[in-house]
């Protein structure tokens, strides 16, 4: 993997390592001052007190642009560090910058550049050098060479490590942040659906209450009475479970949450519903308990049956079909017939049948609602019954 955009460098990243070029060059510079002939530096070696510092400092400035020009910056270092035993330091720092991208071709053209233009030195300072020197005067820049390169390279990998954990790290932070915005999604969908099928059902029977009292004159003063303590009694449960609900909101999430209503409670929820007034009967046929989810998500059908029944369909008869067994499907149906009299309606939400078919997808269910051809309405679910008695049997 290629390290084509390195790090910006500050200034005084920039300036320590200027420096330490500048500090590398030196001994390089007193080495070949010490080859010379006595008195050469100050008579015809005058270029080793002049242009070689001079070459040396055009080198480190030209590295100031070694990350917008990588390439030609290291070659033109490379070879003027020929003319120049102070830029050997410069020299160095290029080709070690450039092996930070970790491109071969590259590496080794800057490198050979720079072990090639090392020889031309000889030429321009008289320096004898002993017969058969020439492989030891190659190895030392290939030697220095190499170190550079091998610097440079653990650099690029290690920039290329540091970016992969650092986009880790981003990516996995945008991940816990999206994961927590769909957690807080689903339990916004979750405390709809409970203040829909807690308070809707039961507000649904007192405006259903309420609206017989205002429409019907020849009630006796006994049914007025029913009438009136049937609402007062479903306004005071209404309370209760949205007490109920908010308690839980704002309760410890250590704490357990209250018993959810299942399978057992539909015949309450069928006597209350008859209790407020509507004409309700209640077939069932099932043999065992299903689980909790598949109880609860039975009593949620039904009950919106019965709110939508008692919002539109005044008078009508309600009758709930509860059959299934363990290994096979829970069928529930709420059919009522034509609504026999006419009431204000009260305010829908339309949010009742939406949160019903959430809860029957999770539940892995499937649900249906559409009028029937006498102008009443159907509304069935089968939610799936998997006999896990049976299958740890087997197992067994």
């Amino acid at each position: 993997m290629n390290t084509d955009v390195a790090p910006r460098l500050g200034r005084w990243q920039q300036t320590w390592r200027l420096l330490a070029a500048a500090a590398l060059g030196i001994p390089f510079w007193f080495s070949t001052g010490a080859a010379l002939p006595r008195g050469c530096a100050s008579d015809t070696c005058s270029w080793f007190v002049t242009g070689d510092p001079l070459v040396a400092l055009g080198c480190l400035t030209a590295l100031l642009w070694r990350r917008r020009f990588p390439l030609a910056v290291a070659m033109a270092v490379a070879v003027a560090a020929s003319a120049s035993s102070l830029a050997v330091g410069a020299a160095l720092l290029a080709l070690c910058s450039i092996s930070t991208r970790r491109r071969p071709v590259e590496i080794a053209a800057v490198a050979s550049v720079y072990v090639a233009a090392s020889q031309l030195t000889l030429v321009i300072y008289p320096i004898k050098s002993p017969p058969g020197s020439v492989w030891l005067q190659l190895a030392l820049p290939a030697l220095s060479a190499g170190i550079a390169v091998a610097i440079g390279v653990a650099i690029g990998a290690r920039r290329v490590e540091v970016r992969s954990l650092r986009e880790r790290a981003e990516s996995a932070e945008r991940e816990q942040t999206a994961r927590a915005a769909q957690a807080r999604a689903l339990e916004r969908n979750r405390i709809a659906r409970e203040m829909h099928d807690v308070l809707a059902h039961r507000i649904s029977l007192v405006a259903m209450q309420a609206g017989v009292l205002d429409h019907r004159r020849n009630l006796t003063t006994e049914e007025n009475r029913t009438l009136i303590r049937g609402i007062a009694d479903g306004s005071h449960q209404a309370l209760e479970e949205l007490r109920d609900v908010l308690g839980v909101l704002r309760a410890d999430p250590g704490r357990p949450e209250p018993p959810q209503p299942s399978l057992d409670r539909i015949p309450e929820l069928v006597a209350d519903a008859r209790a407020s007034g509507l004409d309700v009967t209640l077939t069932t046929t099932v043999t065992g308990k299903p689980s909790d989810v598949v109880g609860r998500t039975c009593y949620r059908v039904i009950q919106e049956g019965l709110t939508n029944a008692a919002k539109h369909a005044a008078g009508a008869h309600v009758h709930i079909t509860v059959e299934g067994t363990a290994g096979d499907e829970l069928h529930v149906s709420v059919h009522n017939s034509p609504a026999t009299t006419t009431t204000t309606q009260p305010p829908a939400s339309g949010f009742g049948l939406l949160g019903l078919a959430e809860r029957i997808t999770l539940a892995g269910g499937t649900l249906s609602h559409h009028p029937t051809p006498d102008g009443g309405y159907l509304l069935t679910a089968q939610l799936p019954w998997p006999d896990h008695d049976h299958d740890h049997e087997k197992r067994s």
